[in-house]
């Protein structure tokens, strides 16, 4: 398909779906409740008392940051809900919509990491987002979408808690559609994906963007249903392995995987740029990196280590639910 037929494709499913006004305001609802779920839920798991951040933001909107430092369970937690808007969409959010380049937006949504300090508990992510491009003439959306996920990254792999998470994302989609889970853990490997160390970040899990299949009302509950599903898919991995002893070792491979983290929220992350190139609150968007990483001078694991086990056995994208 050449360019100007993908553009052409492009438009008309956007108009199709600007067709299906969204409720922005059911969405604003939901989003908030969330964010509050999730902090209550962690919470039954021993995270001690979130601290709470609302701010503003000068081009439009704002946020409600909700955050842990130097906690037992947590050494870093960042559950962050934003509703913010502007009169132009940033060169991010229009690199592949170059015709939308210049239109007014909306985005809102949740977005958490969680990094415990045990290192045998793994470092998990969530997203779950709304966007809007106004049409030039007023109001009205001349395209909205969904987008999000959620994926794990282990730093010692267990192939039990890998399944659990992978079957709950897998659970979630179920009711919109058989073919959403494989579509959808295709599309997390390839985008968790660090091009530079030809190494996967995790073991994956879910991603969507651009979503917007069956009209609103079905885009939004397969939606609602990702957000509902994480505290099924990360609470019991974190009460099994947040008791487990660990000593300066784990620590130590612990600091090294962090790094890698980084290297894709800084280099390859497409959220993180957005929100950097929409002038977002810098401290929220940068919640996500690790409290502590390190960096090594070509190191690799000792063969047979439990450290080696993570590249051999988990990293490489496999079928965890077969």
């Amino acid at each position: 398909m050449t360019g100007s037929a993908v553009s052409r494709a492009a438009l008309r499913s956007e108009a199709a779906a600007g067709a299906d006004t969204p409720d922005v305001a059911a969405v604003d609802r939901y989003m908030r409740g969330l964010q509050q779920s999730i902090v209550d839920g962690l919470a039954a798991h021993g995270a001690r008392a979130f601290r709470r951040d609302d701010w503003q933001r000068a081009e439009g909107g704002g946020g409600i940051s909700m955050s842990i430092e130097d906690g037992d369970v947590f050494e870093r937690a960042g559950v962050l809900y934003s509703r913010v808007s502007g009169a132009s969409l940033p060169a991010s959010a229009t690199a592949h919509r170059p015709h939308l380049a210049g239109r007014a937006w909306e985005a809102l949504g949740v977005s958490l990491v969680l990094h415990p300090r045990n290192p045998y508990a793994p470092i998990v992510h969530l997203n779950v987002r709304h966007f809007c491009a106004r049409a030039h003439a007023g109001d009205v959306a001349a395209a909205w979408w969904f987008g999000g996920g959620m994926d794990l990254t282990p730093i010692y792999g267990f192939v039990d808690d890998v399944r659990h998470f992978h079957e709950t994302c897998r659970d979630a989609l179920a009711p919109f559609g058989a073919e959403l889970y494989p579509r959808m853990k295709r599309a997390c490997d390839a985008y968790f994906y660090l091009r530079h160390r030809d190494e996967a970040r995790g073991v994956g899990g879910i991603f969507f963007d651009d979503f917007n299949d069956g009209g609103f009302a079905r885009a939004f509950a397969m939606t609602r249903s990702v957000g509902d599903h994480f505290l099924e898919a990360y609470g019991p991995i974190l009460a099994r392995r947040v008791p487990m002893p660990y000593g300066e070792r784990e620590r130590d491979f612990q600091a090294y995987r962090r790094g890698r983290y980084v290297e894709f929220n800084l280099v390859w992350d497409r959220g993180t740029l957005f929100g950097l190139q929409s002038k977002g609150r810098t401290e929220a968007i940068l919640l996500s990196m690790p409290p502590l990483a390190r960096w090594r001078y070509d190191w690799a694991p000792e063969p047979g280590s439990p450290e080696a086990a993570l590249y051999t056995d988990f990293l490489p994208v496999r079928d965890w639910i077969a």
